[in-house]
């Protein structure tokens, strides 16, 4: 009987449920499509498992499911005696059935600036909230098959082009019809840090996509409480699909989930954010976040480390994150952070299951992992009554698996989706592979059957090992074994049982007998794997997870602690002379006494006799720590912030904490007149970006003059954009400070009217770039110019006092010596290079003793770096003011301590060695000036983030753990896992004329 309903099952005419809505061309024939799968294995959800049990189905809903439950007699009872079903699973994250890219209409080299659509959208193409996924979809029968293989029965789908990229829809895999498939027309709002297929220039860095979407947010707010001022398709869409899910791809690192969860805070929006693999590396801060994550479960391959030198190519970072990155859900898991699964990512599709088995194998739970296949992403999108779940009145979505699915040799046999049965194997089909004993009339040889994609293939061993292959077929319960042996045709047909065969076989010679097949005990039929040199049992992790995940990463971060430095010559900044002998004591974070013979039971003794202690050295102007660092795209940009672009990840930080630098302003480039907002961070090495911030500090911003802004080198297409001329540039200021005026009066004047008044009045639209232009005027945020020559430096400050505000820093400023006397009567700062020159031809009038002359006319002067080498040695730099200009020793130092502590207005709390300020200092070997000094501690707050003796410990960390990585790889390629070529990562230093987004051409300027 159990054959004959498989028999029925097999040949029942398949058919889609008639949409309600439509009309049939001919005779309806709707029939009741009622299904019993019986003696399975079934997971009701994640959780609930029975087994024996039934699953009963009717016109692709499920009528019940569980144990002893009575099957309706129109039912086709399908017997699944051995089967597992579980509920179909759910991708939350794909472009199925949808056109990913539109190509642009432009076919120019010229660079766009406006949006290529004419309709009534709004001004930038890559805020794309109007596209609705749902208006575009078509099933793509190809892709819903791949999808199905792998137990898929529903995903999310949305265009992959644009910021803010409108909504996607859910859909069932469903090949008939998509009126049918569509579970939610619009089930998300999409947002994305990559802009896709535009053209339009802005944004084209990561600043600038930050401030395009929280500009749009703005814009949506405003145009929603200001009806009748404009119609704008873009931002009533963004309006509308506030109300939906809010799903973010965070495209490049962990370091952008933190980056998106701050936008969403910022407007009240809880993103369910797309991650990339390695959120393990920052599980504490994404705790944090509250963030509901969508995973890939792609991993990287090991790489081939056979020939050393090879090895040497790849990063410690690379190796440990090959190792742990299997283990990046379990460690979300065991934190409770929620999570979802997708396939994006993955090269190829069918690699999906081998990477499940694998995070299965890391320790994480099967109702984990089940869970953030289909209750998880369901209730992502609001429909976890509908999918996700085989419980009574939900779809029956669901595939039938050979085994437990998590097992190697187990497969998905059919998915069924709305109704619709997908078979991808014989669900009688068994696997017969194995050793076995047959004996046929008078012979016995043993005989070897291997599963294969068509079925079964096999070879018979002779006592002299001689191989004689047969074939192997078999028909529901019967078996045919064909084989030639000592020169005779033999065909031996008959029944299967449990391990065994058997029957009557005749051969060419017209002879007829019995056979049996008798399966081997004890053989192994999985093949034998090499083992690794140091395999781990499952489960275990063996890597540490280091902080930053770079090498000279912490295992423990370092922590505040008292420390009493004695006998040092302390460089106080604060006295006309170094103290000789002298003691500091630090705790809390603070600088607590300076003195002599200080006791601090509690303490650790540093015994500094012979050292100089100093203040930690300040870089007023750097562009390390940054992912990003132009946003080049506009003349004015002052609504990006550099602190969208911190990358905490930047190896030069510990090499600059190496070389004494505590503190550094990281700026914008110098593409544009007016740059972004600069980011004045410590150097907490191991910290999050938002951890580096330095808590109240002033909102400082670059702008630049000379060559850069205007694009002189940036090739001819580059000849759109204003300014094209110096002239140009003033205008630009002028222009952009007298609309922040005027923006400025339009707020007041609107504040000060009464409730009925502002009725009638549309509110001003809060502008981010005004914004930041009126803080200028108002003294509330303060410019730090790229500057070279004379005209343009008397230029800037003469647009500054039309609007009465000082420019508070010229960077560069190489001919300062010739307008020193200007600086000092404006009451501008000077941060210059101690010795460079001849590098462009705006700087063909560069001296050495330009920071002495500048020195000497009373102006407060740094040295800086813009280069992320010469940082390390900032006190060398220094010192030439000293050769060149004679300047005292006390002075050269103060142009890396206090001098830019003062620039950056920190002078309260840092630069200098004084009770309750930071404990930011440095202990050096020799006098901080000299070449031969090195830097033996540096404390930031009191934390001590380098020390030669921890640097030695950090060194030989490094190296066991490469070489216990190396041999964990070579482990890998002996067992047969696939390998990459080793290939060495490009270190990305970047200059003010570093451009984004693939821009090569280069500006013809070292800065």
């Amino acid at each position: 009987m159990k054959n004959l309903f498989l028999w029925i099952s097999l040949l029942i005419f398949q058919f889609s449920f008639a949409q309600e809505t439509f009309h049939t061309n001919g005779a309806v024939d709707e029939r009741p499509g009622v299904y019993a799968f019986t003696n399975a294995t079934i997971y009701i959800d994640h959780q609930q498992v029975l087994s024996d049990a039934t699953l009963i189905t009717k016109k692709g809903k499920v009528l019940a499911s569980g144990q002893n439950i009575p099957i309706p007699d129109e039912a086709i009872v399908i017997d699944l005696e051995g089967k597992y079903i579980y509920p179909a699973f759910i991708d939350p994250y794909t472009n199925y059935g949808i056109s990913n890219f539109v190509a642009s209409k432009s076919t120019s080299n010229k660079p766009q600036y406006e949006s290529e659509r004419k309709q009534a959208f709004g001004w930038n193409d890559n805020v794309k909230s109007d596209f609705d996924a749902v208006d575009h979809f078509a099933i793509d029968k190809a892709a819903a098959v791949e999808y199905k293989k792998l137990g898929f029965g529903a995903v999310s789908s949305f265009r992959k082009a644009g910021i803010v990229r409108g909504t996607a829809l859910l859909t069932n895999l469903s090949e008939s019809n998509p009126n049918a498939a569509i579970i939610k027309g619009r089930a998300a709002a999409n947002f994305s840090f990559t802009k896709g297929d535009t053209k339009q220039q802005y944004p084209k860095s990561i600043m600038g996509s930050v401030a395009l979407i929280r500009q749009t947010y703005y814009d949506a707010k405003w145009y929603k409480e200001n009806p009748g001022v404009e119609y704008n398709l873009t931002l009533e869409a963004f309006n509308t699909n506030r109300s939906l899910p809010q799903v973010f791809e965070a495209s490049g690192d962990k370091l952008r989930v933190l980056l998106a969860d701050n936008i969403g805070d910022e407007f009240g929006a809880q993103y369910i954010i797309k991650g990339n693999g390695d959120e393990y590396q920052r599980i504490e801060e994404i705790k944090q976040t509250e963030a509901p994550l969508i995973l890939p479960v792609s991993f990287p391959m090991a790489y081939d480390v056979a020939d050393p030198l090879d090895a040497r190519e790849v990063t410690l970072a690379q190796m440990k994150h090959w190792e742990l990155a299997p283990y990046n859900a379990k460690l979300l898991s065991d934190a409770g952070i929620t999570f979802a699964l997708t396939t994006d990512g993955l090269k190829s599709k069918s690699d999906f299951w081998s990477a499940l088995r694998k995070i299965e194998k890391t320790g994480l739970s099967k109702t984990v992992i089940l869970k953030s296949l289909t209750t998880i992403p369901a209730s992502y999108f609001g429909v976890a009554d509908e999918v996700g779940a085989l419980k009574k009145g939900m779809q029956a979505n669901f595939f039938i698996a050979s085994g437990d699915m998590f097992e190697e040799k187990s497969k998905v046999i059919e998915t069924w989706v709305s109704g619709e049965k997908n078979p991808f194997d014989e669900l009688s089909k068994s696997d017969y592979a194995g050793e076995y004993s047959l004996e046929f009339g008078d012979n016995e040889l043993k005989m070897e059957l291997i599963e294969i994609e068509t079925g079964h293939s096999g070879v018979l061993y002779k006592a002299d090992s001689t191989i004689i292959p047969l074939t192997f077929k078999t028909s529901e319960n019967a078996a045919l074994l064909t084989f030639d042996y000592d020169s005779i045709a033999y065909r031996l047909s008959g029944w299967i049982g449990q391990g065994r065969f058997g029957g009557i076989g005749t051969n060419a010679l017209g002879e007829e007998f019995n056979w049996k097949a008798t399966e081997l005990e004890g053989a192994d039929t999985s093949g034998d794997e090499a083992a690794s040199p140091n395999s781990e049992s499952e489960g275990e992790i063996v890597g540490e997870t280091i902080y930053p995940f770079v090498a000279y990463g912490w295992t423990e971060k370092p922590k505040q602690e008292s420390i009493l430095f004695k006998n040092a010559t302390v460089w106080t900044m604060e006295d006309e002379n170094p103290l000789e002998q002298a003691d500091v004591l630090v705790g809390g974070g603070k600088i607590l006494k300076v003195g002599e013979n200080l006791e601090a039971p509690d303490a650790l003794v540093i015994d500094a006799t012979g050292k100089h202690l100093t203040p930690g050295i300040i870089d007023e102007h750097s562009h390390i720590a940054l992912s990003s660092v132009n946003e080049g795209s506009s003349a004015i940009v002052a609504e990006v912030r550099m602190y969208d672009a911190v990358n905490s990840e930047d190896i030069n930080i510990y090499r600059q904490l190496s070389g004494g630098v505590v503190a550094a302003q990281l700026l914008h480039g110098s593409a544009n007149p007016v740059g972004g907002q600069s980011a004045l961070v410590k150097f907490r090495w191991g910290s999050s970006p938002e951890q580096m911030k330095i808590e109240g500090a002033d909102g400082f911003i670059k702008f630049a003059l000379g060559e850069n802004v205007k694009q002189s080198n940036w090739g001819d297409h580059n000849k759109i954009r204003f300014p094209q001329t110096r002239m140009g540039v003033e205008q630009v200021y002028m222009d952009g400070f007298t609309r922040a005026k005027e923006y400025g009066e339009a707020k007041a004047k609107y504040d000060g009217l009464n409730k009925k008044a502002k009725a009638k009045n549309a509110a001003p639209r809060t502008d981010l770039r005004l914004e930041a232009l009126l803080e200028i005027i108002n003294q509330e945020r303060f410019i730090t110019c790229h500057s070279y020559v004379q005209s343009e430096i008397n230029m800037l400050m003469e647009v500054a006092e039309q609007f009465d505000f000082t420019i508070n820093t010229f960077t560069h400023i190489l001919e300062g010596y010739k307008v020193a006397g200007k600086m000092k009567e404006h009451g501008a700062g000077g941060s210059t290079f101690s010795d460079w020159w001849a590098y462009k031809f705006e700087v063909r009038d560069a001296i050495p003793y330009n920071a002495s002359l500048m020195h000497d006319a009373g102006i407060t002067v740094a040295i800086n770096s813009d280069n992320a080498e010469m940082a390390r040695r900032l006190n060398q730099e220094a010192a030439k003011s000293v050769k060149y200009g004679g300047m005292s020793e006390m002075d050269a130092l103060k142009m890396v301590t206090i001098n830019p502590a003062k620039l950056l207005h920190l002078d309260h709390k840092m630069g200098s060695i004084k009770v309750g300020k930071d404990a930011d200092v440095v202990l050096w070997s020799d006098h901080p000036l000299s070449i031969y000094a090195q830097a033996e501690y540096t404390l930031v707050d009191g934390i001590v983030y380098f020390s030669v003796e921890k640097n030695k410990e950090l060194i030989t960390y490094i190296n066991k753990e490469r070489s216990r990585l190396i041999n964990r790889m070579l482990g890998a390629k002996a067992k047969g896992e696939l390998t990459q070529k080793s290939a060495q990562e490009e270190e990305e230093f970047f200059h003010c004329d570093s451009e984004e987004d693939g821009f090569t051409e280069t500006f013809n300027d070292h800065d």
